[in-house]
């Protein structure tokens, strides 16, 4: 007897049974509709459902190049440290200092007076310094820099540093108070340790940054990872509107 076909016959050979539909491609989304992501797939084992990575706040993946400014005692190149190796994307940090002790045998120390010797010698590890933020920015890497960038004398200016890094730099001030700053100083050692005074003439001078129109961080009473967060949202506040 041969074998029906149609709704109620059996199919295929096997009795009782009907073929399943092969299967059809998906369909595509109409042009211009935005496509669904993916839903999650939990771990075989686990039964883990792996969530979506969060939004990195401030900065987030901006390529940046940033210069923070700050009297000796300040914690510019521990808080640029702490910022350069907490963010989500590659960001270098190039020190100003480290740059100028390269030299060894000739160092010309400004603790030992400020003359045409030291001066030329901050020039160069400027330079130094610029290039290798051009460098690192050229190949896709975030640089922050520090220095005791006065407001008040060019040669050691912020102009200087927009010549050599570009005018993209964004500068930041970090301005703890007075006595922060010599407790600070006494912590340190070699000729990174200043004499009181000098601290004090410094950290007055740096004082000139208030009307600038630059961010200045206030980290007398933050730790380093609480001013690196404050680092961040200044300059996420500088790059959506830039006022410098």
């Amino acid at each position: 007897m041969q074998q029906g076909v149609g709704g109620g016959g059996a199919g295929w050979g096997q009795p009782g049974h009907h073929p399943a539909a092969p299967a059809q491609p998906p369909i595509p989304p109409a042009q211009g509709w935005p496509v669904a992501p993916p839903a999650p797939v939990p771990d075989a084992a686990t039964g883990h459902v792996p969530l979506p990575p969060a939004v990195a706040a401030g900065t987030g993946g901006a390529t940046l190049a940033v210069l923070l400014i700050g009297p000796a005692g300040a914690g510019k190149t521990t808080v640029a440290r702490h910022w350069a190796s907490t963010r989500p994307v590659p960001t270098a940090h190039v020190s100003l200092d480290d740059v100028r002790e390269w030299v060894c045998s000739g160092f010309a120390d400004p603790q030992a007076g400020w003359n045409d010797h030291s001066e030329a010698q901050y020039r160069l590890a400027r330079r130094t310094c610029g290039f290798a933020a051009r460098n690192f920015l050229a190949n896709g890497i975030s640089c922050i820099l520090d220095d005791a960038v006065f407001p008040d004398r060019p040669v050691v200016g912020l102009g200087g540093w927009k010549r050599h890094v570009g005018p993209a730099l964004l500068p930041v001030v970090l301005l703890p108070g007075l006595e922060i700053v010599l407790e600070r100083n006494a912590a340190r050692s070699g000729n990174r340790r200043l004499s009181d005074e000098e601290v004090a003439r410094i950290h007055g001078r740096m004082a000139g940054w208030y009307g600038s129109g630059l961010p200045i961080i206030d980290n007398s009473d933050l730790d380093v990872e609480a001013t690196a967060r404050a680092l961040d949202d200044a300059l996420a506040r500088a790059i959506t509107a830039p006022a410098f």
